[in-house]
């Protein structure tokens, strides 16, 4: 899995799978999903992250498991 902060297009990118994007589709207003030839989601897009974050927030991650 790959994330990525773009602050100049204020967007964060979660990359779930390496397989091709052939669809995407935004499910609510700055949610972005992106799609594999199978329907599988591959990829999620945040946008407008500096009205949802704070950038204290987006500089440190934390992983959490159940």
């Amino acid at each position: 899995m790959r994330v990525k902060v773009d602050r100049q297009s204020d967007a964060l990118y979660f990359r779930l799978d390496e397989k091709r994007i052939v669809e995407s589709e935004e499910v609510r207003p700055g949610i972005v999903l992106d799609f594999d030839e199978n329907d599988c989601v591959v990829g999620v897009e945040f946008l407008q992250i500096s009205q949802r974050a704070t950038s204290e927030e987006l500089s440190t991650m934390k992983f959490q498991t159940a």
